[in-house]
């Protein structure tokens, strides 16, 4: 059932038996020195230990010299791989220790090394979207419902308290984007990128609105209209397995939540002008979710290649100027949840934590340990500001009859 990592060799054991060299040493001492300020103790595979600081979080235990060799001369794709496979081993606590790297890196670490190497994100044509969408999404709607939330919302949660539950979170994010599009009874809405349909429902039952909601995950889609015929709202809301760039309906409302990262920047235009012929030509009002940076940097590597292939974290200017300006779409609101989606992590962490032999039963434990790795270093991603989540709301430049102040997104949230 869905991807595995088995194509990971094991670890040859007679490499733990040879000590470690000069040359060992001489790479430790590097390996050390790219890591910058961030409190970690680095051990060989045979207690060799460079300068560890005074207080270290962690310990990374490095397995043998190609595993070395290999963080030194990629980092960014060969640490993943090197902790899937068992080659590198957290002894910690692994948010912590991504989050002590990120600092490093925000404040010069890895400065010598291609940490960030400049490559291809990859493509994003009709075929390749497909192919992206179907590595992640389409590894099986029973992994999902281990750790997500009973609604299967797998995008940023937003908690109202500190002490709100997923459940509740996620219910109060699908109603702060309904309130943020000020959507009113019968009203036509256009989704793209729908996930498994719970935030279509959610504006068709408790906003009296009928929506079209676009996705290319066949399993995502599949169980969409499951449940809007269990909830006997399939007369307002059509799942309709296609891409966002074959989308010509007329609509009121444009939503996308946790679509623009797979969209590619080559693309960002033909978003754009899908938005522009589908808007209403005078209420047409629109909100974007997406996970961005601050300035310009691609996804990590590994990430892209071993889980979310094509993913690309754009900046807010690219957004605005590639897919809102030249349309004139008017921005009226732009918020940063990262916060929020470093807790949402958090709760899916856990979750997935407690469910760990039920996918090891499903996968390979390779698997399990990359998917903590992206679980963790992702939470730690939005903690330290590595990683933004904004909400953009924009409309058309003629559009007067938005609230006149915020009070209405901050009413009590429908269940």
């Amino acid at each position: 059932m869905g991807e595995s990592f088995a194509g990971f060799k094991p670890l040859d054991e007679s490499l733990r038996a040879r000590p470690a060299g000069a040359f060992d040493r001489w790479l430790l001492s590097l390996l050390n020195t790219a890591l910058g300020d961030a409190p970690l103790r680095l051990v060989l595979w045979d207690g060799t230990e460079h300068r560890a600081p005074a207080r270290p979080i962690a310990t990374l235990l490095v397995r043998d010299r190609k595993t070395l060799i290999g963080m030194l001369l990629d980092p960014d794709l060969n640490v993943g791989d090197a902790y899937a496979s068992g080659r590198l081993e957290v002894e910690g606590d692994l948010v912590a220790v991504n989050e002590a790297v990120f600092r490093a890196l925000s404040h010069g670490g890895y400065a010598m090394l291609p940490w960030w190497r400049l490559s291809r994100a990859g493509g994003h044509g009709l075929r390749a979207s497909r192919h992206n969408i179907h590595h992640h999404y389409d590894i099986g709607n029973d992994f999902y419902r281990l750790w997500l939330d009973r609604r299967m919302v797998y995008t940023c949660a937003y908690f109202p308290t500190p002490t709100a539950t997923l459940e509740e979170a996620q219910a109060a994010k699908m109603d702060y984007v309904c309130r943020k599009l000020d959507l009113q009874p019968g009203e036509r809405v256009v989704e793209a990128g729908c996930g498994w349909g719970s935030l279509a429902l959610h504006m068709a039952r408790h906003f009296q609105v009928t929506v079209r909601a676009f996705n290319i995950s066949r399993e995502q889609v599949r169980y969409a209209r499951q449940r809007a015929e269990e909830k006997g709202l399939q007369d307002r809301v059509e799942f309709v397995e296609d891409d966002y760039r074959n989308i010509d309906e007329p609509c009121d409302a444009f939503v996308s939540v946790g679509m623009l990262e797979h969209v590619g920047l080559r693309n960002y235009a033909t978003l754009g002008a899908v938005i522009d012929r589908c808007l209403a030509p005078s209420r047409g009002r629109g909100l974007l979710h997406f996970i961005g940076r601050n300035r310009l940097r691609p996804l990590n590597a590994w990430t892209r290649k071993r889980i979310f292939p094509g993913a690309y974290p754009p900046t807010l200017r690219q957004v605005m100027e590639e897919i809102l300006e030249p349309w004139s779409f008017s921005v009226l609101d732009v918020e940063n949840l990262r916060l929020h989606y470093a807790r949402t992590l958090r709760h899916w962490l856990h979750r997935f934590e407690g469910a760990v032999e039920e996918v090891t039963r499903m996968f390979d434990e390779p698997f399990v340990r990359a998917w903590r790795l992206y679980l963790a270093g992702s939470e730690a991603a939005f903690a330290t500001g590595w990683l933004q989540l904004f909400q953009v709301t924009f409309a058309r430049p003629d559009k007067d009859d938005h609230p006149w102040t915020r009070a209405d997104l901050y009413r009590g949230v429908r269940r």
